[in-house]
């Protein structure tokens, strides 16, 4: 039984350049490495449909082949110059895979065979460019047939953990769904060989797509100690909340205790959204993981938004006003423990900010954002303690490096604390003196304030 084994504890922040071709990431990646990233997640490198107009991000989600890499966002060619250019500026490459199902092609064709006869032929009237963009195998094969696929059924009881990981993920009753891949000996090596590839390719990272509806048989017999060896994994297993919760106990407890890989936090995002609502209250946030309400430290990713949450009908209710996701950032970057993950695309959801621009185009290089790594980097293995709290405001030192402040209220808060050196705000790069035996400091309305030892 396969495991990942912990060799130190990822602790660099995550930029999910959701949906960003591979040649923007390329451009951008002396601006991504100014910002203090050390890490891009990229959109799913397979094969996927293309069409001259575009298509849509969830195409990504629809595997053709794993063996070459041509979809919407760029080729092989395009993602072997993106890994080296990023590794260039010391930035790592994590990487999105879909191992659960292929592409819904129900529309063109009954069989189920990956790639189609069409894209088949395709490869070999082409032949020179298609070897040129091979990571893996024999194109003149099928990848999958018929016979690597479970029975098709769509999932109607999500909360049946056989359905939903047997299941075909689908849009309504009328529509046939994705295929879901069998557990067998063709679809585990096959998918081993991909990530080999990958690695080779010096991928860091993999995260794994749709993780809840794997079965956990699947995901232990892939990621063996071997395959896990020096790459840093993660599932991503929505969950409505922590401990207490019946999706938790269905889905993520199984997947946590059965292997040593990390996870999405859904149950501190969950604990986060709630506590700062105007009903919420941010004591909760002291130490959620004791109380079930956080992963722990060293296999948590987290977040104040993901992928699925602007993208999806489903989720947007979770979406947090402007002031409020930053307040979240705030307590994702400066809090102890976690990988954070940063969310930012090309405007996929067409939400608009209170300027009437792309919500999260630009989160990547906002500002605010900058400060906020750059204090995460500073404190990274500083000793978290909680110094004051309300319903509506939180604040913690980290060890004798950093304070960190947020107040959800709509009044500015004055907070005073024993502290022995003047501290500089990061957030206006303004000086705060110490008196004697204090700093005093104030905390904006629906603001915060992140304090560091630089002098």
């Amino acid at each position: 039984m396969g495991h990942l084994t912990h060799q130190s504890e990822p602790k660099d922040v995550i930029l999910h350049a959701f949906d960003w071709p591979y040649q923007l990431i390329t451009e951008r990646a002396e601006q991504i490495h100014l910002l203090g990233y050390k890490t891009v997640l990229i959109s799913p490198p397979m094969k996927s449909f293309v069409h001259e107009s575009g298509t849509k991000w969830w195409q990504r989600y629809q595997p053709q082949d794993y063996r070459v890499i041509e979809n919407q966002l760029g080729n092989t060619l395009d993602f072997k110059q993106m890994v080296n250019t990023l590794e260039q500026h010391g930035l790592r490459v994590y990487v999105d895979v879909v191992f659960n199902h292929m592409a819904n092609e129900a529309y063109q064709r009954q069989d189920l065979q990956y790639p189609s006869v069409q894209e088949m032929a395709a490869y070999q009237k082409d032949a020179k460019y298609y070897e040129s963009l091979k990571l893996f195998g024999d194109l003149s094969e099928p990848l999958f047939t018929e016979e690597h696929f479970v029975e098709a059924f769509g999932i109607k009881d999500w909360q049946n953990t056989w359905e939903v990981q047997n299941g075909r993920i689908t849009g309504g009753e009328h529509d046939p769904g994705l295929p879901t891949l069998k557990v067998c000996d063709r679809v585990v090596q096959v998918q081993q060989d991909y990530i080999k590839a990958l690695k080779a390719l010096g991928v860091k990272g993999f995260r794994i797509d749709a993780a809840k509806h794997l079965s956990i048989e699947h995901i232990k017999q892939v990621w063996t100690e071997e395959i896990s060896e020096g790459v840093h994994i993660f599932g991503e297993i929505i969950t409505d909340g922590g401990a207490t919760r019946k999706e938790y106990a269905l889905f993520l407890k199984p997947y946590l205790e059965e292997t040593l890989l990390a996870a999405y936090d859904f149950p501190l995002f969950s604990t986060l959204y709630r506590s700062l609502q105007a009903d919420g209250v941010l004591s909760d946030l002291v130490d959620p993981f004791t109380f079930g309400e956080a992963l722990s430290r060293k296999r948590a990713i987290t977040f104040a938004i993901t992928h699925d949450i602007p993208n999806n009908d489903v989720f947007m209710p979770l979406i947090m006003s402007e002031e409020l996701e930053w307040l979240a950032y705030c307590y994702v970057l400066c809090r102890d423990g976690g990988v954070p993950l940063i969310y930012t695309d090309l405007d996929t959801s067409g939400i608009k900010d209170s300027n009437g621009e792309p919500r999260w185009q630009n989160s990547w290089c906002d500002p605010r954002i900058q400060p906020m790594i750059a204090f995460h980097n500073l404190v990274h293995g500083k000793k978290m303690g909680v110094s004051e709290v309300s319903d509506d405001h939180f604040v913690c030192r980290r060890g004798d490096k950093g304070i960190v402040a947020i107040n959800k209220s709509e009044q500015a808060k004055t907070v005073r604390l024993r502290w022995s050196k003047a501290m500089k705000n990061m957030v206006d790069g303004q000086l705060v003196h110490q008196d004697g035996t204090h700093i005093q400091f104030e905390i904006p309305a629906r603001g915060y304030v992140m304090l560091i030892d630089e002098l």
